[in-house]
């Protein structure tokens, strides 16, 4: 994404934790009248089964460490101890669902390297916006798979690029399979958290992602109430769509505020972000979803600066309407942190991503997706010890 029976600590360790980390920045902490008054009695809602809080979920698997939504970053994350790891799924001229963030695959992989494929190259407008590139949809599964993949942004993260060419573009078949070798081997589920990136669009190609998705998820018994599958889309519409499809987990993502989603767009919906996430919004959302997948500044807004504002009532609200919150994304460096835990002048340095950890997690969030998979298990063990 871009657009972040288990067990719970008891209230008073809870809010002393919250006590304590967040009166350095200023934030309120949470209160046991805030606890009752969404009904979790100063615990966390109850989780989907199996997963601890919170729950650390490995954006694009560890892609801080490896080329994103390759087989090497899922197994990395998976062997960090990541809880879900995610993928985005995005289709194939001949209809197969593959492992990209998005559908351009130009800062993704080595396409731009195949002369074969130069003449690929074109200009599309997709979800509104104009790009440049080499596109999924305009290769059959064959062709995709004679690329590699590479890292997206080298600058930040020369040392991932030391993986580059040695994986290629993983189906969403492949990693279904690979979680459920992983799940023998480990003598446990493996979780996946599967986004619909631009459903809209691929629908107005004919590619529509949904169906495509329920019937994989259906061929491996993931499309259960408790399989260990979350669905996502920035969306609302598409989960809307998979709800009838199957019983999946879903949850629908929040950009920014003042962002619509396209699917409203598309079909005249006035609603905003904004909208979205008041309790009549969420009260909507809880019709047909599980949870919410905010962006993190909806639920402490950053000022000017970049510093940390005063927390939102989301986390509250969402809780109060039986849903999880899963927000994205946190990041180790400093370009990605608050400023209030930027470390030094290098902006691709690591500033304090414990202290920025802790700050959501004082939130009352569920989980929260991470480049670096072991500093949110660490931070999550540091808070769940307070």
């Amino acid at each position: 994404m871009t657009q972040g029976a288990r067990n719970i600590p008891g209230r008073r360790t809870v809010l002393g934790a919250a006590v304590l980390g967040s009166a350095a920045l200023g934030l309120p902490a949470a209160t046991a009248a805030t606890a009752h008054a969404d009904g979790r009695d100063g615990r966390h809602r109850p989780p989907h089964k199996g997963l601890p809080v919170p729950t650390i979920i490995g954006h694009r698997g560890a892609s801080g460490y490896r080329p994103e939504h390759t087989l090497g970053s899922y197994q990395h994350a998976l062997d960090l101890g990541a809880h879900i790891i995610e993928q985005d799924l995005v289709p194939t001229k001949d209809g197969h669902l593959v492992c990209r963030h998005e559908n351009d695959i130009t800062g993704t992989t080595d396409v731009a390297d195949h002369p074969e494929f130069a003449s690929r190259r074109t200009t599309k407008s997709v979800d509104g916006v104009s790009l440049t590139g080499w596109f999924t949809e305009d290769f059959t599964l064959a062709e995709l798979k004679t690329l590699r993949a590479k890292e997206r942004i080298p600058t930040q993260r020369r040392n991932s690029t030391l993986y580059n060419g040695r994986w290629e573009i993983p189906t969403f078949e492949e990693v279904l399979r690979w979680a459920d070798e992983q799940g023998r081997r480990r003598g446990g589920p493996v979780w996946l958290y599967v986004e619909t990136k631009h459903p809209t669009y691929f629908r107005g190609l004919g590619l529509g992602l949904e169906e495509r998705l329920a019937k994989l998820l259906r061929r491996y018994g993931k499309d259960r109430h408790d399989a260990p599958v979350f669905l996502q889309s920035f969306e609302p519409t598409s989960m809307q769509r998979m709800a009838k499809l199957v019983s999946t987990p879903r949850v629908v993502l929040f950009d920014a505020a003042d962002t619509q989603p396209w699917d409203f767009k598309q079909s005249g919906d006035p609603r905003f972000v904004r909208d979205l996430v008041t309790p009549q919004g969420l009260k909507w959302i809880a019709s047909f979803a599980q949870g919410i997948g905010p962006w993190v500044d909806l639920i402490i807004p950053r000022d000017a600066t970049g510093k940390l504002g005063r927390p939102t009532t989301l986390v509250r609200d969402a809780h109060a309407k039986g849903l999880i919150l899963h927000p994205y994304t946190m990041r180790n460096e400093n370009s990605f942190l608050p400023a209030d835990f930027r470390v030094g002048t290098d902006p691709n340095a690591y500033g304090d991503a414990f202290g920025a950890f802790k700050v959501y997690f004082e939130q009352g969030i569920d989980g929260i997706f991470t480049d670096n998979p072991d500093t949110g298990l660490l931070a999550a063990a540091d808070f769940n010890k307070n």
